[in-house]
């Protein structure tokens, strides 16, 4: 399993980095992305305390350890200088928090968020279809999520991810223990988001090649 996509207690999430990777671990993850949200008042701050712990841990333990954030609720316009910051700082992911439905995300920022240096685009919602296309002409993928509520629009995101081509990736949007999944749970989401076997291979597999292009 490989999960790209989770908080920790530097932003809404519940537990510490090293407990957060051990539980991933413990339930057979090969690799986890600690992506907690940042904006212009904490981004200095997480990202290099982030990218030491990885550091920290990396070439000890059998997981893989990403540093990253998930740029969230900015102003549209902001979200490239933030990645941009982001990357300087040490992020080696880059996530922006797409516009669920469950939450007030300001319109335009799934289009702003493809067209800033990012690797993924979490939980898009009702994304359009150009915005599938330009994920699609940049390489960035998006997110199928197991995280409740945000997992309402994951059969339109899929759908229209395989009409233009663009890359999916599953990722389970964490933030407490319950919240991280098995391999076989995730293939149960994939399904619910209406992706047959080869798909979902292929869904894994981009996950895959993300976390060797940036190890």
């Amino acid at each position: 399993m490989i999960d790209l996509h989770t908080h920790s207690l530097f932003s809404d999430g519940v537990l510490l980095p090293a407990e957060l990777v051990q539980r991933a671990e413990y339930i057979g993850y090969d690799a986890i992305g600690i992506t907690d949200h940042v904006d212009h008042s904490n981004i200095d701050f997480v990202v290099p305390h982030i990218t030491r712990f990885a550091e920290s841990v990396n070439g000890i333990t059998k997981i893989n350890v990403i540093p990253g954030v998930e740029i969230t609720h900015v102003p549209p316009v902001a979200i490239a200088s933030l990645a941009k910051r982001a990357r300087k700082l040490g992020a080696k992911l880059v996530l922006v928090h797409g516009e669920t439905i469950v939450e007030p995300v300001p319109p335009g920022t799934d289009h702003h968020a493809l067209l800033a240096d990012i690797n993924i685009l979490a939980h898009p919602g009702l994304i359009e279809p150009d915005d599938v296309k330009l994920a699609a002409q940049r390489g960035i993928c998006l997110e199928i999520t197991a995280r409740k509520g945000h997992s309402l629009t994951n059969g339109h995101v899929a759908k229209l991810a395989l009409d233009f081509g663009a890359k999916l990736v599953l990722n389970t949007d964490s933030h407490d223990p319950s919240n991280l999944i098995t391999r076989e749970n995730a293939i149960r989401v994939a399904k619910g988001a209406g992706l047959k076997d080869k798909q979902m291979d292929e869904m894994f597999n981009n996950s895959k090649k993300l976390v060797e292009k940036i190890l």
